[in-house]
């Protein structure tokens, strides 16, 4: 008998304790998460996407496409951290994003000129960011030919981020986080500028914009408007040749007609070909709603300025591009129905994922 009274109380005592211990457990949670909700510092990490944009059937075959370097959640992932990380840039006061704004199709809003480091402004627009991968030659000029390559130019330019692609893989390469993310995406944890560049080259290529409300209706999982029917029909008519569908661009280099400023002779600069004097990259019109300043030196402010310009005959300059609409007259109404066709264009699915998104907020 008190052997049974011994082994019940024992066992009593353990349940005790076992319940003060849980009792305790809960209250040291409820604390935590009380004074976590409390604490401005706490970082919300964004959700991570679980699978890559989808390519629609009707898109051509993509320019970008190299074996050695195949695109993944984590390849990606790596190219995002870089594509937003400051310290690439000489000063710490730059990323890539700085001027290229998810929000905006990864353009400058508002800006006709984006500012680098030490408050240098370059000479041209910062252009709009998606489907890259369909991209034979990047800038306004081509001058860069292959997107591997593309990031140079910006981390080195002394009006953006200033910095040598030697440093930054020395800044890139002493970081464990870093090393970490290497490892697991290229299975070596020594950083080198061959897989930053492809890093960059994987999240460049994920940043596929192929959800517009366009996008829905030759998925017929939509219809157009009336008046998106109407502007689609002159989109046709005066503008398909050089913005050519489902990419909006044909990637030519062609002169509008815009007069040359701040000795900017667009392709000449590379090619020195005479007849290349004026011409400039032709931009997609996908997203264009999102894209203020246009042209390659932000001259017009918004898209009634743009038609304004190719409404207007005095324009043309003598070597202006012979696809160029002629006589192109348009009335408010047409305006305003070609306008509503633009609007189709607009991804927002694509301003909104966030596998594209800053991964310290």
């Amino acid at each position: 008998m008190t052997c049974k009274n011994k082994s019940f109380g024992a066992l009593f005592n353990s349940k005790m304790m076992h319940s003060r211990l849980f009792i305790i457990a809960v209250i040291t949670v409820v604390l935590w998460l009380a004074i976590s909700s409390c604490r401005k510092d706490v970082p919300v990490p964004i959700p991570k996407s679980t699978h890559l944009p989808q390519v629609p059937g009707y898109f051509p075959e993509q320019h970008y496409d190299n074996p050695l370097n195949p695109i993944t959640i984590e390849g990606v992932e790596l190219g995002r951290k870089l594509f937003y990380d400051k310290t690439l840039s000489k000063t710490g006061e730059i990323s890539c994003a700085s001027c290229h704004k998810q929000s905006a199709a990864f353009s400058d809003p508002g800006k006709a000129l984006s500012t680098g480091i030490k408050g240098r402004t370059g000479l041209r627009n910062s252009p709009a960011l998606f489907n890259l991968a369909w991209h034979p030659g990047f800038n306004w000029d081509g001058g860069i030919n292959h997107i591997e390559v593309q990031p140079i130019a910006p981390i080195q330019d002394s009006a953006e981020m200033g910095e040598k692609l030697l440093n930054v893989v020395l800044k890139v390469g002493a970081r464990s986080d870093y090393q970490e993310s290497f490892k697991k995406v290229f299975d070596t944890d020594t950083v080198t500028d061959k897989y930053i560049l492809y890093a960059f080259a994987q999240f460049m290529s994920a940043m596929i914009s192929a959800d517009a409300k366009y996008d829905r209706v030759q998925q017929n999982k939509a219809v157009f408007t009336e008046s998106e029917k109407r502007g689609l029909q002159l989109f046709e008519a005066q503008c398909a040749s050089c913005h050519k569908p489902p990419l909006f661009s044909d990637f030519s280099y062609r002169n509008n007609g815009i007069e040359i400023q701040n000795e900017d002779y667009g392709r000449y600069g590379i090619t020195s070909i005479e007849a290349d004097k004026g011409k400039f990259k032709v931009p997609s019109l996908r997203n264009i709603n999102l894209t203020p300043p246009y042209m390659h030196d932000g001259r017009f402010e918004n898209l009634d300025e743009v038609l304004n310009h190719y409404t207007t005959n005095e324009r043309y300059a003598p070597d202006a591009d012979t696809d160029l609409p002629q006589n192109l007259e348009l009335s408010k109404a047409q305006k305003a129905d070609l306008k509503a066709f633009l609007g189709t264009l607009t991804d927002y699915n694509f301003i909104e994922n966030p596998l594209f998104s800053d991964p310290r907020q």
